[in-house]
């Protein structure tokens, strides 16, 4: 969750980490209606990204914590703990801060954790983009240490749009124009059914345009 974080660069760059390590969803804190990946560095990410938006932290917590997730505030005070001590195999929401300004006070005192990166220099805080790689690749070594990383971990809904998306672009790009629902498919991105017999593309009946994306 990326608390008044709106610098396209610093969310592209905690975008491309995310995709990275198989984390789909960015939470933001902000008074903007929506937040998009527009930036070059984002390029492709924000295909498979989607970025939640919140109007507050509260909300945006509260939301997380019925989700079943544990929340964590990166900041420094008494209560925080070196990254690498926290337990990222439970679900878990990690609430990431401007360098100037860092998590608010809402977020720590609403926190489970708090958590800080050890640093010997002058400088308190790293860039959040940085900041956040490194925790995502905490939290990445302990779950594929854990084996869960060989196990799916989305629910199958999910699994399947995603698998759709990518192994049929050309065709979940014209069902997102028309508006219609994807076909199914199976687990092998096999698919099961025509989207409708009166659908054409251009001058094409619909079957043989679908024929033809499928080779």
């Amino acid at each position: 969750m990326m608390e008044n974080v709106t610098k396209p660069h610093n969310l592209a760059a905690v975008a491309r980490t995310s995709d990275a390590i198989g984390l789909l969803d960015i939470h933001a804190i902000t008074q903007r209606k929506s937040i998009k990946l527009t930036s070059m560095s984002a390029s492709g990410v924000k295909k498979w990204i989607s970025v939640h938006t919140h109007s507050d932290t509260e909300s945006g917590i509260n939301y997380l914590r019925k989700q079943g997730m544990q929340i964590v505030s990166s900041c420094l005070n008494e209560t925080a703990v070196d990254y690498r001590q926290l337990d990222y195999t439970k679900p878990t929401a990690i609430i990431m801060g401007t360098e100037l300004e860092g998590t608010s006070n809402i977020a720590i005192n609403q926190s489970d954790s708090h958590i800080f990166i050890p640093m010997t220099g002058l400088v308190q805080s790293l860039n959040v983009s940085v900041a956040s790689a490194l925790i995502l690749y905490e939290a990445y070594r302990q779950r594929q240490a854990a084996g869960m990383y060989d196990v799916r971990q989305l629910d199958n809904e999910r699994f399947l749009t995603l698998l759709f998306e990518w192994y049929h672009p050309k065709i979940a790009r014209y069902c997102k124009q028309k508006k219609i629902p994807y076909p199914r498919i199976n687990e092998q991105a096999e698919i099961l059914e025509p989207i409708a017999d009166s659908i054409t593309h251009t001058d094409q009946n619909y079957s043989e345009w679908l024929s033809q994306q499928q080779l």
